[in-house]
This record gives structure tokens, C-alpha cells and sequence, in this order.
């Protein structure tokens, strides 16, 4: 039975990982969630072979407690991981426009700790168990902001410190994906596309990112772009591209269609 770790698992993205993965009987699912209480969405799907853990990403200790739980019921293994968890402030600033520096560093380590050390503290936490899995696959879930040409050539010189803490989150991708190569490790950064989520509402509502951003989308999106896409969509598509990724292509960079299409 394929096992499978999924951070972030409480809602949008990261909950619609864990529907699709269990919808087949045969995988065996863990739910990372930062509160059991609050994941009701999750706790509704009632299907037996997802088990729900509390850990918060950012916290080291909690991920290893984690693991050990996993590892009691996999024999010490595992298969996959999907590092969805992450988070976006919307602070609506340049890097030269924040109130204050204090501002400055406080999103920049606000975001560097939520999407950066959070994903080496995750992969760290199960690479034990992946290593004595049979898939030995990580993917890792980013965003276009975290592109150059998307900044240069789009015009983005919003979300500054979100998009600072992704780029280096895909040279994290590069460096495990270097070192783990010769065991047959797959990593993969993904961008999952613009999708319909409380991240995007969140977007949609910060006016001052918006007019930091928003010529990108004009210059980005293709004929037939339609506007944001559903996470079940976007999952659907992520893991299309997931399950086709090979050694050889182990650490790149790139959207739910397997390219530098993001949108």
C-alpha cells in the first residue's frame, strides 16, 4: 500500500491532496495538520485509511513526533511527501515602502520561517522514511512569485517577502534533489496554478498587492485563461505531473502543467 505525508492538510489545497490520494483504498494517507480541532473539513472525510497528526511546520520537534507516529505505522516507512503547508501575508508593500524596518524583517523572517525552514524541517523530519520507501518522492508546493522571469518579465514587485521565501525555497528543492539523486530520490517544486482557495480570497481582497501585482496576470495569462482554477482541479493536475517525474528531472521548478505555464 503506496503511504503518503501531506502537510498543510486542513483546507484548500493541502485537504484536497488528501481527498483525492484516499479516495483510493489502496493508499495509506497522513493528514498534517497544525490543530485536530479545527480541521473539520478533513475530519468529515470519515475514510479509514487517512490518519490525522498535529504538528506545526514550523516547529522541528513536533515534525519528528510526527514521523515517529507515521513510522509506527508504515514498518519505518514512506513512500511520498507532499509539502503543501505555507502561508502569505499580503502586506501590500514594496521592499523599499514597509513603515518601518522593523516591518521589513519581521515579514521577511515571518515568511521565511513559514514557507522556507518549515519545508527543510518537514523533509528532514520523514527523509528517514522516505529513504527506506519504495517511491522515494517529494514534492514541494510553490508558486510562480517565486520565479525570476515571472518578476522581471511580468512586472510582479508585490508580495516581496512571500516571493523571496519561495525562490529559496526551489534552491531548497535543487539541494535535496543534488544530494539525493544517486538513491533515487525525485524532488519537485510545483507552482499549483492561480486556484480558488481562502489564500486567493485573501489576494483578491488586499487592494495594495493587487496594484503591485496585477499587471502580471495581463501579461502571464494565456488566450483561453478562465481566472482561478479549483483546488480539485489543480490537485488532479499537480499529481499528473507528480506521478510522471523521474530521477532525471529530480529537482526542477515548475507549474501544474508540467511547464513554465503558470496560469
Amino acid at each position: 500500500m503506496p503511504s503518503y505525508v501531506v502537510t498543510g492538510a486542513s483546507k484548500g489545497i493541502g485537504f484536497e491532496f488528501v481527498n483525492q490520494l484516499s479516495a483510493d483504498s489502496g493508499n495509506t494517507v497522513f493528514a498534517i495538520v497544525r490543530r485536530k480541532a479545527t480541521a473539520t473539513q478533513l475530519s468529515n472525510l470519515l475514510r479509514k485509511n487517512v490518519t490525522i497528526l498535529e504538528a506545526d511546520v514550523t516547529d522541528a520537534k513536533a515534525l519528528k513526533l510526527a514521523a515517529a507516529e507515521v513510522s509506527k505505522a508504515t514498518a519505518g516507512k514512506l513512500d511520498y511527501l507532499i509539502n503543501n503547508a505555507g502561508k502569505i501575508n499580503h502586506p501590500g508593500f514594496t521592499l523599499d515602502g514597509f513603515p518601518s524596518v522593523e516591518a521589513l524583517e519581521d515579514d521577511l523572517l515571518d515568511n521565511f520561517k513559514g514557507n522556507t525552514i518549515s519545508a527543510i524541517h518537514s523533509i528532514n523530519a520523514f527523509l528517514p522514511l522516505l529513504r527506506k520507501g519504495s517511491a522515494k518522492k517529494v514534492l514541494v508546493l510553490s508558486t510562480a512569485l517565486g520565479d525570476l522571469d515571472v518578476t522581471t518579465q511580468g512586472g510582479s514587485f508585490g508580495e516581496v517577502s512571500y516571493s523571496i521565501a519561495k525562490a529559496a525555497l526551489n534552491m531548497v528543492v535543487a539541494k535535496y534533489a543534488t544530494q539525493y539523486k544517486d538513491e533515487g530520490f525525485v524532488f519537485l517544486a510545483i507552482s499549483p496554478g492561480l486556484v480558488a482557495t481562502s489564500m486567493t480570497e485573501g489576494f483578491n481582497n488586499a487592494a495594495g498587492e493587487l496594484k503591485l501585482v496585477g499587471s502580471m496576470f495581463t501579461k502571464l495569462a494565456p488566450p483561453d485563461f478562465k481566472g482561478p482554477i479549483t483546488p480539485e482541479e489543480s490537485v488532479n493536475k499537480c499529481l499528473e505531473v507528480f506521478n510522471r517525474w523521474t530521477v532525471e528531472e529530480t529537482g526542477a521548478f515548475v507549474s501544474h502543467h508540467g511547464n513554465k505555464q503558470w496560469l
